[in-house]
């Protein structure tokens, strides 16, 4: 399956990646760091976030899904400080809010491709998606 990313789209999640593994207990106003996990996710998908994403597996795209989440919620933080910190016509505010916007469209049509995948899934094994199965089948580009 492919993740179709516009430019905008991989430049939100590229800024958001870069700025939420930057942050340290005190680099932001913004709530609390990413978990290990999380960061950990967001780490792996950096350098993937060059254009559209092949995802081979539904494990993978979980990672991804993972990874783009957390982006996006700290996205989101950032756009709720910029309108706390100004208001929601100033200008860092609305960047904040493209940036976020671009980012949760990201997140909602990987979660889509997700349902996607678990559906062909049951209807080729006749079974509920198990880790093990979703770690070894594989669909094409």
């Amino acid at each position: 399956m492919i993740l179709r990313c516009n430019y905008e789209e991989v430049e939100a999640l590229r800024a958001g990646a870069r700025a939420l593994l930057e942050r340290t207990d005190d680099a932001s106003p913004a709530a609390v760091l990413a978990p290990p996990q999380s960061r950990a996710r967001v780490e792996a998908l950096l350098p993937r976030l060059e254009g559209d994403l092949s995802l081979y597996t539904l494990d993978e795209l979980r990672g991804v899904q993972a990874g783009i989440d957390a982006i996006v919620e700290y996205l989101r933080e950032e756009m709720e400080s910029a309108v706390l910190a100004t208001h929601a016509a100033d200008e860092s505010a609305v960047n904040a809010y493209f940036a976020f916007s671009h980012g949760f469209t990201v997140l909602n049509r990987v979660g889509q491709i997700a349902e996607e995948m678990e559906a062909i899934i049951e209807l080729v094994t006749g079974d509920a998606t198990s880790p093990a199965v979703a770690r070894s089948f594989r669909f094409p580009d």
